[in-house]
């Protein structure tokens, strides 16, 4: 079921711009998002649009970072 909204997912992994930017693009790829924005401070990305949750972490992972549950 997708998620829709604002999604806030919590990542383990990232310190520098390169992070911020490999999991920003990853997660405009996936079907319905409409922006996707990472805050390395707080460790987390802020989705919006209607996405399937499994979709994004899956996106997450793949660029070499850790999602946390």
């Amino acid at each position: 079921m997708a998620q829709t909204g604002e999604i806030v997912i919590k990542i383990e992994g990232m310190s520098c711009g390169h992070c911020k930017a490999a999991v920003e693009g990853a997660l405009k790829e996936v079907a319905g998002v409409t922006s996707a924005a990472v805050n390395l401070e707080k460790k987390e990305a802020v989705v919006t649009g209607s996405a399937e949750l499994a979709a994004l972490h899956q996106a997450i992972e793949e660029v070499g970072f850790d999602v946390v549950a």
